[in-house]
């Protein structure tokens, strides 16, 4: 506890075990802690109001799950570096605190006398709590274990319901279950019984969450579909838009048509040119760059403006030529960074972003060609007799699950290198910024079928989830696990941890994950999930492909 900060959350973490003088991703040790006090606000907040609907029935406002979401989505990995605006959800969050006790009181409910909610949420007192409710708070490595891959979980499902929640689509038992569970890990006598039943629940409520954001993403601009992404430069002038947020750049493809500004996407915003009411905008011209890591040189000569709408972001260098010309919306912030304006009927205002575009150059051509993409569940059952017919004759031998995260990591050139070697009787399914280590090495096709199929974002690795439950129909197998499929994955941040729970959850057994494995998982809590399912760290590229591709 005498370290300035501890954060483990992500693959990078300090020696594989946490940072504890600054985040690898650039977090500052204030910063740092200013999280661990808003997450200890959220805990009070989700346990409230878990007790206070059990004993009375009632449904509580929007606000309350808002916060929440918002809150536990400000704290992923390299999504908000600005501490004035996480205080600015603590003071919200002790507000709304406070509230749902008074309220518990009025209703004769007897709250738990957790210290989440017995603290008296003195301003003077924010660093000292912090410290105190990090997530060291917990002595026991297990029980620690369990309940930060419940939080952690709860990250990446939080930022999945915010997408879905903004285009309108809600579900409040996702909510509850969110407030029951912030109420376990805040109990310091609950079981490891209970708690290792809590992480395979949060795996359930990631697939219920993922499937609604599907809903939601297909029905507003409709069925994803194979499409052919420039990744060449336009001679006109552009914004670059990253992140995850589909609702933010139909607004901004609508502010900026007929403006003589391209749009053009960055890293995981890669799979909205998959989408026919946002690939219908001529503007939409490609995508610039590769994986989030990237950003600082691929920022450089891009030359117009950079929107984040969700994570990653990369702290910039005191010289970076681009920084006072990136905005920053929802739960992303950066100090000194400009945010995007929201207007009275919650679209954004992107008036600001297209002025400063209008005296930009327009980017310099780092690479060009083409990559493809769109292959989510309903364009893959449209090739399903293709697919099927590949399998029977033996032209299609093994699918790979490569899907997930990138990251900085030399470890992680083992991707490209797996995807190499990998013969040619394979297919490659991915979603996520994974994708960039093998989505422009040609790998071919069988049979017109492309070799690697792109979902789109990390989400979407529901996809592959949809995609094997109808392989194991159709090939009437028993479970997932008798099919031709192995699974693969690179993780970073907290929604590839809740991706990884979402398909254990499901029976998938054997993932293998990589390039290291999760701080946060104590020794005794990984052995349980090798012996219940399988789970294992990857090896060499010829080892894992020998083991389990070509035998």
């Amino acid at each position: 506890m005498g370290n300035s900060m501890f954060c483990f959350q992500c693959q990078e973490t300090a020696f594989g075990t946490g940072c504890t003088v600054r985040g690898v991703c650039g977090k500052l040790p204030q910063v740092a802690n200013d999280m661990d006090l808003l997450l200890s606000v959220v805990r009070a907040v989700g346990t409230a109001a878990y007790y206070i609907q059990e004993a009375t029935s009632e449904i509580l406002t929007d606000e309350v799950g808002e916060f929440i979401y918002d809150a536990l989505f400000s704290t992923i990995t390299n999504a908000n570096f600005d501490g004035e605006s996480i205080l600015q959800r603590v003071d919200r969050g002790i507000q709304m605190r406070n509230q749902l006790i008074a309220l518990a009181k009025e209703k004769g409910v007897n709250l738990p006398e957790y210290e989440e909610l017995t603290w008296k949420g003195e301003k003077s007192e924010y660093d000292e709590h912090a410290h105190k409710m990090s997530v060291l708070r917990n002595p026991d490595p297990d029980s620690r274990s369990l309940k930060e891959l419940t939080v952690l979980g709860l990250k990446g499902l939080a930022a999945y319901y915010e997408h879905a929640a903004r285009l309108g689509y809600t579900e409040n038992d996702i909510i509850k279950f969110m407030e029951r569970a912030l109420a376990t890990v805040s109990n310091p006598n609950a079981s490891q019984d209970e708690l290792f039943g809590l992480v395979v629940e949060t795996g359930q409520y990631g697939v219920t969450t993922m499937a609604l954001l599907d809903k939601a993403n297909s029905t507003t601009f409709g069925t994803p579909e194979m499409t052919h992404v420039n990744i060449g430069a336009s001679n006109r002038p552009g914004i670059l838009i990253s992140g995850h947020d589909l609702k933010d750049i139909k607004d901004l493809l609508e502010q900026t048509e007929g403006t003589g500004i391209d749009v053009y996407t960055h890293s995981e915003m890669l799979p909205a040119h998959f989408y026919p009411e946002l690939k219908k905008y001529k503007h939409l011209v490609g995508n610039y760059g590769n994986a989030w890591w990237k950003q600082k040189e691929e920022f450089e000569t891009f030359n117009g403006p950079i929107v984040f709408t969700t994570n990653c972001i990369v702290p910039p260098t005191p010289k970076a030529s681009y920084k006072d010309r990136v905005f920053t919306t929802n739960s992303t912030g950066y100090p000194g960074w400009k945010r995007i304006k929201v207007k009275p009927d919650g679209h954004k205002d992107f008036s600001d972003v297209i002025a400063i575009a209008k005296t930009c150059k327009a980017p310099t051509e780092i690479e060009h060609g083409e990559i493809i993409g769109g292959f989510g569940h309903e364009q893959v059952f449209a090739l399903a007799n293709q697919i099927v017919d590949a399998v029977k004759s033996g032209a299609i031998k093994k699918f790979i699950v490569m899907s997930g995260c990138d990251a900085r990591m030399k470890s992680r050139q083992y991707y490209e290198d797996f995807a190499k070697a990998l013969p040619s009787d394979t297919v490659i399914l991915t979603s996520g910024c994974a994708k960039y280590r093998y989505n422009k090495l040609h790998l071919g096709d069988i049979n017109g079928i492309p070799r690697v199929l792109d979902a789109g974002q990390c989400n979407d690795s529901y996809s592959w989830a949809v995609v094997a439950m109808k392989l194991r129909e159709i090939f009437n197998a028993e479970s997932v696990n008798d099919l031709p499929i192995f699974f693969n994955v690179a993780w970073y941040e907290q929604k590839a941890v809740l991706v990884l729970l979402a398909l254990l959850s499901l029976g998938v057994k054997n993932i293998h994950i990589g390039p290291t494995l999760p701080a946060f998982i104590s020794p005794e809590v990984l052995q349980v999930l090798v012996d219940k399912f399988g789970l294992a760290p990857i090896s060499s590229v010829e080892e894992d492909i020998k083991r389990f591709v070509t035998a």
